[in-house]
């Protein structure tokens, strides 16, 4: 009867401390945004919440306009783990100047950022292309399968954000003098294909993309410098990312920096205690991340695979984020 006693104190602390965990954390809401990635990121967090911190976490569908409005507007969710913030600077400074929001990571990705890009075979056998400025000097490197006498720029497929960007750096650049085409691919599909068919079959290919993305992780695509300076929010947020009419001499310019924020809300601030502590520390490395997104392509593996296949593989990046009781606690619960 002692012993029956005993047991029954050590289940009853036990499931005490348990709920304190969980009550010092409470419930939490986190983003799971519709890309590869952010899908990723939002799982590894609510496994480390739920196994390391006693978190109560739900996932709730997300995207990036959508998220920022309900985070701001309503409170909730709680986390979203990858927030591309140039779309939306002027509005997220003002709920963080306001208090509504915070930035609990300002940088959970290296390596990250959209650009021009070329195959590692290229870059290997012409070290001379150092910068764009370099590439753009010879279109004969890259022919246009449908008139070689000219250079093949793959820009974005019509339609997207990034389309109007590349049009107006090839104007800026004066591309077209220069002997280039301004190269549609048609869809997401066609743009991936032009890199996949390039890369396979050891062709030259210049063009636009941005990581990171199984793509750039798969064929180690290598970014290119552009060779000039940042030409200012002016010309970029006032002429290059408009549509043509819109932006009548657009200067060259390098692509702006890519900002990827981990935001929270007030409440999850205030309340997530150690939490937070673990979102501020984690930090993927861009190579890391291609790899991870590569693993969720060839495998058809979802966020949740994923989260748990990284935190198996690759313990050495993520147990230095939390202490040495929450990682246990962590692997214990995988």
């Amino acid at each position: 009867m002692k012993r029956f006693f005993l047991s029954l104190v050590a289940v009853g602390v036990a499931t005490l401390m348990s709920q304190t965990a969980s009550a010092a954390c409470g419930s939490v809401t986190i983003a799971d945004m519709n890309w590869a990635s952010a899908t990723f990121m939002a799982h590894v967090d609510k496994i480390i919440l739920e196994k390391g911190y006693g978190c109560d976490v739900s996932i709730v569908p997300g995207d990036t306009m959508p998220t920022f409005t309900s985070m701001n507007e309503k409170g909730e969710p709680d986390v979203a783990p990858e927030v591309w913030t140039n779309a939306m600077r002027g509005p997220l400074q003002i709920a963080f100047d306001e208090g509504r929001l915070h930035a609990a990571n300002p940088n959970p990705i290296t390596g990250l950022g959209e650009g021009w890009w070329i195959p590692p075979k290229t870059a290997e056998e012409h070290p001379e292309l150092k910068t764009v400025l370099d590439i753009i000097e010879h279109p004969e490197l890259f022919p246009y399968k449908e008139d070689p006498s000219k250079g093949a720029f793959v820009t974005c497929p019509a339609g997207w954000g990034c389309q109007l960007t590349n049009a107006n750096l090839f104007r800026a650049f004066k591309m077209e003098e220069k002997g280039w085409v301004l190269v549609d691919p048609g869809s997401s599909a066609g743009l991936n294909g032009s890199i996949a068919k390039a890369a396979d079959s050891g062709e030259n290919w210049f063009g636009y993309y941005w990581s990171p993305t199984a793509i750039i992780g798969k064929y180690k695509m290598v970014p290119v410098p552009f060779g000039v300076d940042f030409a200012g929010s002016e010309n970029w947020d006032g002429c290059i990312v408009k549509p043509e009419q819109e932006c009548a001499d657009p200067k060259p310019s390098s692509w702006t920096k890519s900002e990827v924020q981990t935001i929270v809300t007030d409440g999850f601030m205030k309340q997530g205690g150690e939490a937070n502590d673990y979102l501020a520390a984690r930090v993927y490395p861009g190579p890391i991340m291609n790899g991870m997104l590569v693993y969720m392509e060839d495998n058809q593996a979802d966020g949740a695979d994923a989260a748990v296949e990284f935190l198996t593989t690759h313990e050495d990046v993520w147990t230095p984020w939390v202490s040495a009781d929450v990682a246990a606690k962590v692997k214990a619960g995988l």
